[in-house]
């Protein structure tokens, strides 16, 4: 029996000793997410993205310029993360020339096939050197990439409305660069 006893207490202490060596019952540790600020824009098609817009001459004597019909080929992309959900963002566009009496205007439409809050079409607007908001409530979002994603951009030529600057349109090629700028409102 003392043999016994003294095989069962050695067997209890290696149990014990096991016990204590073990790994508790549960663990922890921290995993960081890091989320960055994303704010950028491109306008696609990326290859080919300039386009023309030529008044046709009249073929009657005594009659206007023609403007040419609008385009629609563009198509503005974006991606946005801002730091909670009370920020929101406004995309603006702007000339860096103004075009000596012409008019050109553009519309950005409705966003098409975004996540998220990708916020809301404005009017359209006649293009200036100051900037002017084309898309506003901009929030947290993607809208694809490529052409049929994002905002479509129509653009249109005209002669200006009061007949008085009529005398300010000249012989010109002209080329402007139209800045596309995503921001924080403030």
């Amino acid at each position: 029996m003392k043999k016994l006893n003294l095989l069962m207490t050695a067997g209890f202490m290696a149990i014990a000793s096991m016990t204590f060596a073990q790994d508790a019952l549960t663990d922890n540790h921290t995993v960081t997410v890091g989320v960055p600020e994303v704010a950028i824009l491109d306008i696609e098609p990326s290859a080919g993205n300039n386009i023309s817009l030529t008044f046709t001459a009249p073929t009657e004597a005594g009659a206007a310029l023609v403007a040419p019909a609008v385009n629609s080929t563009l198509w503005l992309n974006y991606s946005s993360i801002v730091a909670n959900s009370g920020v929101k963002r406004t995309i603006t566009a702007e000339i860096g020339a103004a075009i000596s009496g012409i008019d050109l205007k553009v519309t950005a439409g409705a966003p098409a096939n975004g996540v998220g809050d990708v916020g809301t079409a404005g009017a359209q607007i006649t293009l200036s050197t100051t900037a002017q908001t084309v898309l506003t409530a901009i929030g947290s979002c993607y809208t694809t990439d490529g052409v049929n994603n994002g905002s479509n951009l129509t653009y249109e030529v005209a002669l200006p409305a009061s007949t008085t600057n009529y005398n300010t349109i000249f012989i010109s090629s002209t080329a402007v660069t139209v800045t596309y700028t995503i921001t924080d409102d403030v």
